[in-house]
């Protein structure tokens, strides 16, 4: 199939951008890197009248690192995420998922924003940003405002932003903790994840999780914050029955769906096998960087 007429702009300028969005209103639909949106468009499960592409705005890419905080814009790839050497350095977990992301030629293309404004519950970046408490940030004709990456998410590819809105950055505070972790399933390498857990850890000298981060995907409309197994285990050591415990907890909350890929039940077994071995992961490599 091919995608139903639309008119076509490719502003050089955020201000441009909002501009068109502000008079273009909800017949507008922004376009970035487009892995994911093109098949939409093709498939016609999108129609809308104009589309805005801002793969040219300059000022919506790169990496900088300012006050202590690592900002990611919104046009950057996921292949620069995941070579940067600031991201190895400070938040391995980012270059570990984005591994996971398609293959390299999906990566080269693929922004970083898109895939967080796409909001696809199975997508590594989305439950990465969501692990690491991140803040977004968009910018309409009204200016900018920022907004938790907890109440981002609103349903399954649906978020917060508006019509007239373009998510512009993404904020993430220096990561405190010492054991990281990404865990996914797929059928083969490169396809959309059954499902997925990322794990952040802060491990003590004593062996103690003094903090825990951790999101599952492909079990919710949204990725889902694991908020009941993150108070359990802060203050333990992860023995077999604390984490025997954690994974139970973990998907208490998770309601999955049943589709032609995978049953309800099946999902929750992957989402326990997931989050079991990134936990692990994520605690051993805590107590080798403490130790």
């Amino acid at each position: 199939m091919k995608p139903a007429t639309f008119t076509y702009h490719c502003p050089s300028n955020l201000e441009a951008a909002v501009q068109l969005l502000d008079v273009i209103g909800s017949e507008g639909k922004i376009i970035a890197g487009g892995q994911s949106f093109i098949p939409i468009l093709n498939m016609r499960m999108s129609e809308p009248g104009c589309l805005i592409d801002i793969h040219q705005i300059k000022e919506l890419k790169g990496i900088r690192v300012e006050d202590g905080v690592l900002k990611i814009g919104a046009l950057t790839t996921q292949r620069e995420l995941e070579q940067h050497d600031v991201i190895k350095t400070n938040i391995p977990l980012l270059s570990e998922a984005t591994q996971f992301i398609g293959h390299v030629q999906t990566r080269n293309r693929g922004t970083v924003g898109g895939s967080v404004a796409h909001a696809d519950p199975s997508a590594e970046l989305p439950l990465c940003f969501l692990a690491l408490d991140a803040e977004i940030v968009i910018h309409s004709i009204d200016g900018s405002r920022k907004t938790s990456i907890n109440d981002f998410f609103v349903t399954y590819l649906t978020t917060e932003l508006m019509p007239e809105e373009i998510l512009t950055e993404i904020h993430v505070s220096l990561s405190q903790f010492n054991g990281y972790a990404f865990e996914e399933f797929s059928r083969r390498h490169g396809d959309f994840a059954l499902a997925a857990a990322a794990c952040l850890l802060s491990v003590g000298e004593t062996g103690k999780i003094e903090n825990a981060r951790l999101v599952l995907g492909g079990v919710e409309a949204v990725p889902l914050l694991a908020e009941e197994a993150m108070r359990f285990l802060k203050g333990k050591s992860l023995s077999d029955e604390t984490l025997e415990r954690a994974v139970e907890l973990a998907v208490i909350d998770a309601d999955p769906d049943t589709d032609l890929h995978a049953s309800k039940e099946y999902r929750l077994h992957l989402a326990k096998v997931l989050t079991r071995k990134a936990l692990l992961k994520a605690y051993n490599r805590g107590l080798q960087k403490e130790g």
